[in-house]
């Protein structure tokens, strides 16, 4: 986009131009009948520019409420500030629906990895490292031990489920708290899944590409452009890499490659991976992660997983959890030992027996004496036990309640389709808008690209060939608007292609303290509009040979000008972040590009058609096949709407919305996933079985992934009903 500077002094050379034409034309050439029609056209011309004028006045004494700091360190600051209230909000909630702190955290205690060629030189790690060594239930003082690490670089290893991102989560709300010291970085949690060194082989490009996505109100103009690299490049955000185990095995190696070739001395980060993977990954690589430590989980105690399940349940438990009691004494139970050693064995019992009130026996029963058997059966019955025990509600305060009551079985068929999808493509991250491009095959793609091309083509050409027939007869329009349909539609068509692999935009409507900058944008627009109309109205008016002569062509052009650049000025407006306290979740990221997918459509498709329909009016009239000039826009206007919401469709970068729904339509036909699938991932995040991490949707635990994977597919993929009622 060209500057404000440029459009500024282009609108003040078209402005002397434009007066100087219209002067000389009417003290020349114009009759006393025009010279009235002038009149009105300059007093209009000159209306118009006084309002720009004072749009950039409004603008100008409203801008210190929205403008750029004074200084590039203000604006840091100011863009550190709003991470850290973003951050901290988001992962407050996301730790309320987690119930991690509920009753309390469970105590897991950490210490550093016994096997001395898994971490680096301990001089070059830090001084203290004999006390790194704390438990989940007193984060303050293994947050302290980090903080006193040389290089503030910390791996987290361990089995599955034994806490690893927990532990990761943890660490970050307190890193962020507001008792925090202020020069220290904000931490930011993202699935290092993302991650492709091949493309950004420095973790700050990447991370600098990846969390606007995450945080989109870091690229509003009051932070001036580039603000998320400027914080990475003056060490104000501390990475917390989550999932190493969870890429492919080249990509890990590449990953610990990346991080010690880039990283300088003052450059800090978090990384969770599994024990076993991670060990594998350094010894592929030849060397361990420079100057960071590297904990693990010790097994959870008998007693300690007793104490903790003891919390859960009532101040006197019921009588039927008497022999649980006795088997972890005992160690009588194999399977249920080993179960109760990880924090993911610990909430499985808790929410299948414990929360809903259900009768414990199994825990003790023949299925207690392998651990992996005793694990699926609690995966087993865990959809059903969450759906279960929380009715709907619509209040904005339950976050733990779903609003819709769905089908146990079917959300278990759901969810496991979704696992299955994310397991071909060796994943673990939901991405909505990556549905349509991880569900259509290329031939499906190419098949809607080209029917897309078809409709656009029939719109445009029957539009089109009608209003030509109105002219030179219905069969010669119609075999001319064909054809310009037929070029329309291919040339439409080359849009539709990058709809599967589009990212999401932003809209946001909210006039609340953006007043000053829809003025801005709106004069940004009008400058446009009267830039680009006067002169081609000038030049139709004066070549058209019209009716009402060059003062009605400048007040078509005029117009149409106007249309265009408060168009374009609206749509700016509305894709600038406002929001300052909130970070960016699935639910609010789909929203947010339908919204623009919406707003674009609208407007374009009203802007556009007002354009065609004025032009298209005005010719019919000038052919004399019209009564009015009323007559012939209402024609005009009736032909190009339809052409306008065809280019509101087409246009733009960002077109997920649309690519979701038609591949959400083609799953629900199929009986695999819901027709309100974002609801239904929105309640299971709200039932405990999904958890989020910016915009992307990852099971609680990776192991539950992997076993709804496993599940085989339903037998029969008829279309039923998903739900059983509303929320109350």
């Amino acid at each position: 986009m060209m500057s404000g500077r440029f459009w500024k002094w282009a609108a003040i050379v078209v402005f002397v131009a434009t007066m100087s034409v219209m002067g000389f034309y009417l003290f020349t050439r114009a009759d006393l009948a025009e010279a009235d029609q002038w009149a009105s056209v300059i007093g209009a011309f000159i209306g118009l520019s006084s309002l720009a004028v004072g749009l950039g006045m409004f603008t100008d004494r409203r801008e210190p409420s929205t403008s750029t700091p004074a200084s590039p360190e203000e604006t840091i600051a100011a863009a550190k500030n709003a991470l850290t209230v973003m951050v901290a909000r988001q992962w407050r909630t996301e730790a309320t629906i987690r119930a991690l702190d509920d009753p309390e955290p469970i105590p897991i205690t950490w210490h550093l990895v016994d096997d001395a060629a898994m971490m680096d030189h301990p001089r070059l790690v830090g001084e203290h490292l004999l006390t790194f060594t704390g438990s989940s239930d007193q984060i303050p003082k293994l947050a302290n031990a980090f903080r006193r690490l040389r290089r503030r670089r910390l791996v987290i290893t361990g089995g599955p489920g034994t806490g690893k991102t927990t532990l990761a989560i943890q660490l970050l709300q307190h890193l962020v708290s507001s008792g925090r010291d202020e020069a220290d970085p904000v931490p930011v949690l993202v699935p290092v899944n993302g991650w492709d060194t091949t493309a950004h082989p420095r973790l700050h490009d990447w991370l600098a590409a990846r969390l606007p996505l995450d945080y989109p109100a870091l690229t509003a103009p009051q932070f001036g452009t580039g603000a998320v690299k400027a914080l990475l490049d003056h060490g104000h955000i501390l990475p917390i890499l989550d999932g190493l185990d969870e890429i492919p095995e080249h990509a890990r190696t590449q990953v610990i490659s990346a991080l010690n070739r880039w990283l300088t001395d003052s450059d800090s980060f978090i990384l969770t991976s599994r024990t076993t993977e991670y060990d594998h990954a350094i010894k592929q690589v030849g060397d361990v992660l420079n100057a960071a430590a590297v904990i693990t989980p010790a097994l959870i105690a008998a007693a300690d997983a007793e104490t903790y399940l003891r919390t859960c349940l009532p101040p006197v438990p019921r009588h039927d959890w008497i022999p649980i009691w006795a088997a972890l004494h005992k160690a009588s139970h194999p399977g249920l030992s080993q179960l109760t050693e990880t924090a993911l064995g610990l909430w499985l019992i808790r929410t299948v027996y414990i929360t809903p009130v259900a009768d414990p026996t199994p825990l003790t029963g023949p299925l207690a004496q392998q651990e992996t058997t005793l694990r699926a059966h609690l995966f087993d019955h865990l959809i059903a036990a969450v759906i279960n025990n929380r009715p709907p509600s619509s209040d904005p305060a339950e976050h733990f309640r779903p609003r819709t009551a769905w089908n146990p079985n079917h959300a278990r068929d759901h969810l496991a389709y979704l696992a299955r999808i994310l397991q071909d493509r060796d994943t673990y991250d939901l991405a909505w808008w990556q549905l349509a491009q991880h569900t259509i095959p290329h031939a499906g793609q190419r098949r809607i690209t080209w029917q897309s091309r078809l409709m656009f083509g029939l719109v445009a050409g029957l539009t089109f060939g009608l209003m030509v027939g109105l002219a030179v007869g219905l069969a010669a329009g119609l075999t001319f608007g064909l054809t310009f349909g037929l070029v329309f539609g291919l040339a439409a068509g080359l849009r539709v292609d990058a709809w599967f692999t589009e990212t999401p935009g932003y809209a946001n409507l909210h006039l609340s303290e953006r007043t000053a900058d829809l003025a801005k944008w709106l004069r940004y627009g009008l400058t446009i509009g009267l830039v680009i109309g006067l002169p081609g109205g000038l030049a139709f008016g004066f070549l058209g040979k019209l009716p009402g002569g060059p003062a009605v062509g400048l007040t078509y052009g005029l117009a149409i000008g106007l249309v265009f650049g408060l168009t374009s000025g609206v749509l700016k407006w509305a894709e600038q972040s406002a929001s300052f306290t909130v970070a960016i979740t699935p639910p609010t990221s789909w929203k947010a590009d339908r919204t623009l997918t919406l707003l674009r459509v609208i407007t374009l498709g009203l802007a556009v058609g007002f354009i065609f329909g004025l032009t298209t009016g005005l010719t019919i009239e000038a052919a004399g096949l019209t009564t009015g000039p009323m007559a012939g826009l209402t024609v005009g206007l009736a032909a190009g709407l339809p052409i306008g919401l065809v280019t509101g469709l087409i246009s733009g970068n960002h077109h997920a919305w649309l690519a979701h729904a038609i591949a959400v339509r083609r799953l629900t036909k199929r009986g695999h996933l819901p027709r309100k699938l974002m609801a239904f991932l929105d309640d299971a995040h709200r039932l405990g079985l999904l958890r989020t991490v910016g915009p992307i949707y990852q099971f609680r635990h990776a192991e539950l992934q992997d076993h709804l994977a496993a599940l085989p597919p339903p037998s029969s993929t008829a279309v039923t009903p998903r739900s059983t009622k509303n929320a109350t």
